[in-house]
């Protein structure tokens, strides 16, 4: 199963890059066009928007994925093993119901929209809330997936926390351990003497 979840995670991530890369192509054509040549993309602005909510939506199957949602384990990380598996499992239980309210409500946006036409691209404005139904199908694969390892115990203690910690917060850290002289050896420290 990691071979498949790993390529689709990488299409995936490859899709967001193009993603990026035709919205930066768009917004700054615009730009260049408005001010050089005193015109403009028209569909860009309409566009740009539509393809940022897909990035949001497609980066965040990923991130649910590698368990990349910051957060605090300070009560689940003094349980032991069996507690932290009964967290995770009512955790991933919680995340699918909350998943099912999400592909319910896109569903019923795509359905409400599907005749809508976006105002300057003439789309169908279905498109826009479809991005809400790719990210609760693809999480609910994956979040199904990650529940049936944590009820079988083919998790490790490792993957028994969902949350990560906050990059920022480890910078500043480390940053502060780096630039803390060691005891004596400061700027304002004064050599003992007996």
């Amino acid at each position: 199963m990691s071979g498949p979840v790993q390529w689709f995670s990488r299409t995936i991530e490859a899709l967001i890059a193009l993603l990026l890369a035709v919205m930066v192509v768009l917004v700054f054509g615009n730009v260049v066009m408005r001010y050089a040549f005193n015109s403009g993309i028209t569909v860009s602005e309409e566009l740009s928007r539509w393809l940022f909510v897909w990035m949001t939506f497609l980066g965040a199957i990923v991130a649910l994925k590698d368990n990349g949602h910051l957060g605090t384990d300070m009560l689940v990380s003094r349980f032991g093993r069996t507690g932290k598996r009964v967290c995770l499992a009512l955790a991933q239980a919680a995340m699918l119901y909350v998943t099912y309210l999400l592909y319910a409500g896109s569903l019923a946006q795509v359905r409400i929209n599907w005749d809508v036409e976006a105002p300057v691209s003439t789309l169908s404005m279905a498109w826009f809330y479809s991005a809400g139904l790719v990210f609760a199908v693809c999480s609910a694969l994956i979040l199904v997936w990650q529940l049936w390892r944590t009820l079988s115990g083919a998790v490790g203690d490792d993957e028994l926390v969902l949350v990560q910690e906050s990059e920022d917060l480890a910078q500043v850290q480390e940053l502060h351990m780096d630039q803390t002289p060691p005891l004596g050896q400061g700027p304002h420290s004064m050599p003992f003497r007996k």
